[in-house]
């Protein structure tokens, strides 16, 4: 049975659409099925990267950051909690410290306080002084734009890295979130756990300029039909190259009620949307979940 098709993707004008309008199903290793080639392989995955292309032209970071301070904070509150949350809590949180110098010298529980509602408030609080402080001391106040450097800061990883350079610095990196990691083992790409080993097998299939936005892209789309528990399978605009398709809901009008943010007809996570994203969906962005 051919699986459905979100509208957002249009219909397929390749050469190649009849075969790719059928799931994948040899890649589930099912009795009898042929094992996906590494070429194979590598043109599914790259072919799902073009189709998310055209569904999410907009995919973007979802946290408000004006500087690469900012974004580097943010990220780190960003564990364990929704983008929505931390966007509304930094604003008073940079009022009070615009500065690694400022944020350094800063009243632990006054820090504390401001960033409580992300939750985990006091290994924040501390992971925050003490890359402010490393900013402030080793850096000359600035962030550093090297992931050998970014991740000798408190708190700071490598997806926390990779969060700033592709998007502070222009540099390529895979941000291997949990959406990103459950994901990419879905389609087959990997069964790797770690998500060191696991962004060094996507990192294989695609150039390193694709990273920064397939990440973007990934994650958007984790966030808004492919959920950990009830993916929206039936209304999934990569479900015939998909071959965890059927895991979800596979009606297209119960699988459409299960669509999050803009796709399904609400605000996105950041409250201060940045204009120079064509294509954005004309949602009522801002407004709180």
């Amino acid at each position: 049975m051919t699986a459905p098709r979100n509208s957002a993707v249009g219909e397929q004008k390749s050469a190649d659409s009849t075969e790719a309008s059928k799931p994948h199903k040899s890649v589930k290793g099912s009795k009898g099925a042929r094992p996906e080639s590494r070429l194979a392989l590598v043109r599914r995955a790259r072919r799902i990267n073009r189709e998310l292309a055209e569904v999410y032209p907009y995919a973007h970071p979802e946290l408000d950051f004006e500087n690469s301070f900012q974004l580097l904070v943010a990220t780190v509150l960003s564990a364990q909690t929704t983008d929505l949350r931390v966007n509304q809590t930094t604003p008073a949180l940079f009022a009070a410290y615009p500065t690694p110098e400022d944020m350094a010298a800063a009243d632990p529980e006054a820090l504390e306080q401001l960033i409580r509602p992300t939750g985990f408030f006091r290994a924040k609080a501390k992971s925050l002084l003490g890359l402010s402080a490393a900013l402030r001391d080793r850096f000359g106040g600035e962030v550093p734009g090297r992931l050998e450097d970014l991740v000798t800061l408190p708190g700071v990883g490598r997806k926390t890295a990779n969060v700033v350079l592709g998007n502070a610095f222009g540099v390529p990196g895979l941000t291997v979130d949990t959406h990103f990691g459950r994901l990419v083992r879905r389609w087959k790409w990997t069964a790797q756990e770690d998500p060191e080993k696991v962004e060094a097998d996507i990192a294989a299939l695609f150039p390193k300029s694709e990273w920064t936005m397939l990440s973007h892209r990934i994650i958007f789309h984790g966030r808004r039909v492919c959920h950990a528990r009830k993916p929206a399978c039936g209304a999934c605009p990569i479900a015939p190259l998909c071959p965890a398709y059927g895991e979800g809901e596979t009606d297209p009008e119960k699988a459409k009620k299960l669509l999050k943010y803009e796709m399904g007809g609400q605000p996105g996570q950041r409250l201060r949307p940045p204009s120079d994203y064509p294509g954005r969906p004309a949602a009522p962005l801002g407004a709180a979940e």
